[in-house]
C-alpha cells in the first residue's frame, strides 16, 4: 500500500529501543515506553500560508527524527506500526 501524506503531515516508522540496558538488565515489553524516535517514510507537500503559497517541509524522506511523546495518530500498514505527525511535532532531526 502506498500512502502520500497531505499538507504538513509526515509518515514516520518508529525505531525500536534496545530490550537490554547497558548493565545487562532485560526490559519486559510491559515496562517499555514507546520510542520517540523514528525514520521518515513519506512527507506531504507542505503547509499553505495565508497568501496561498505552499511552504515546503524541513524534513525529507529517510531522515531520523525525534518527535513529541503524545504526537500523531498511530496506524498499521502491512503489519508494521507507523505514525502520522505534523511537522510542528518534530523536535529535531538526528544526524
Amino acid at each position: 500500500m502506498k500512502l502520500s501524506p497531505l499538507g504538513d503531515r509526515i509518515l514516520v516508522k518508529r525505531i525500536d529501543e534496545e530490550e537490554q540496558t547497558k548493565g545487562g538488565i532485560i526490559i519486559p515489553d510491559t515496562a517499555k515506553e514507546k520510542p520517540q524516535e523514528g525514520k521518515v517514510v513519506a512527507v506531504g507537500p507542505g503547509k499553505t500560508n495565508d497568501e496561498g503559497n505552499t511552504v515546503p517541509l524541513n524534513v525529507k524522506k529517510g531522515d531520523k527524527v525525534l518527535f513529541s511523546k503524545y504526537a500523531g495518530t498511530e496506524i498499521n500498514i502491512e503489519g508494521e506500526e507507523h505514525l502520522f505527525i505534523r511537522e510542528e511535532d518534530v523536535l529535531a532531526v538526528l544526524e
